[in-house]
């Protein structure tokens, strides 16, 4: 196979009927790292709006079990990626999605928000480091796909195109943005356990590399001290040079899904995806308190 031989097959599929599809060969064999990445770094974009912040915050779930949200996270979004919507892996994964945000008060638009950095954030990833641009078909396809994935979580108001969706994204960042102690916390873990990944006296420097890739928003909102220009133009070019790496590369033959990043640590002898993710917390905004006598919920099967 060619290097651009996948994506001539994707530009003969219809960008919205086939989207599934399409989005599945751009996640899992044109850019998974790239996709892994760039989802990371929009983890940090919904921090800086505090009232998702604070929540998390809240939960503790990503200051004291950041390692197992990030799995769980990640592992019952590709679940759908992997399996469609319409499969029993897909519909459990939404379906524990689901059970976990309506155990809290979240509202709309935060939800909404959140929704548009999964569309947005890889786009323009990909088209700034990626080692070719997104296509058209793949960008109608990845909108196609969370606009989906809206509507099985029972969001209103959805986006109808990545136009759309990135105007919502830019106009909520721009009213919410903002510093919050509590967002802070929940950054600095996030930043704690991706420079966990890699040997201990790489730590700084990976924590420096990390904040350089934050756009000069979040950067505010946290109260980072920005990195240098000499230090954020070879930061940026390092991630520039990997795509350009990659572009000389044979194409990958096998798909390759977030369950089999390395970075997925929570598992090592397999999990069931009804297991997976947070349970209500007492107390917690919009959480009901239950007796500590009494039975938790079980998850539906």
């Amino acid at each position: 196979m060619r290097r651009f031989e996948r994506l001539q097959r994707i530009l003969g599929m219809d960008p919205v009927a086939d989207a599934a599809e399409i989005y599945r060969l751009t996640v899992a064999y044109e850019f998974p790292w790239d996709f892994t990445r760039s989802l990371e770094l929009a983890l940090f974009r919904t921090y800086a709006v505090p009232s998702i912040g604070r929540l998390l915050a809240e939960t503790a779930e990503l200051t004291d079990r950041t390692q197992k949200r990030y799995d769980d996270t990640a592992l019952l979004l590709d679940a759908v990626v992997e399996h469609g919507f319409a499969s029993e892996q897909g519909r459990t994964a939404i379906r524990r999605i689901n059970q976990m945000h309506r155990s809290y008060d979240i509202t709309n638009d935060d939800m909404r928000y959140v929704l548009c950095t999964f569309v947005v954030m890889p786009k323009r990833w990909i088209d700034a480091y990626g080692w070719r641009r997104l296509s058209r078909h793949e960008v109608v396809a990845s909108t196609v796909h969370y606009r989906t994935l809206g509507r099985h979580m029972g969001i209103k108001d959805i986006p109808e195109s990545y136009e759309e969706f990135e105007a919502v994204l830019d106009a909520y960042e721009e009213a919410h943005f903002g510093w919050d102690e509590q967002a802070r916390r929940v950054s600095d873990a996030t930043l704690a356990l991706m420079t966990s990944w890699y040997p201990r006296p790489l730590a700084p420097l990976l924590r420096t590399a990390t904040v350089a890739l934050l756009d000069e928003p979040l950067q505010r909102a946290f109260r980072y001290d920005p990195p240098g220009p000499m230090t954020r133009a070879l930061v940026h070019r390092a991630v520039r040079a990997r795509g350009r790496l990659v572009r000389l590369l044979p194409p990958r033959r096998a798909p390759h899904f977030a369950r089999q990043n390395w970075e997925i640590r929570s598992y090592p002898n397999g999990y069931r995806l009804a297991d997976l993710g947070t349970r209500p917390v007492p107390g917690v905004r919009g959480c009901p308190v239950r007796s500590t006598d009494a039975p938790a919920a079980r998850p539906a099967e």
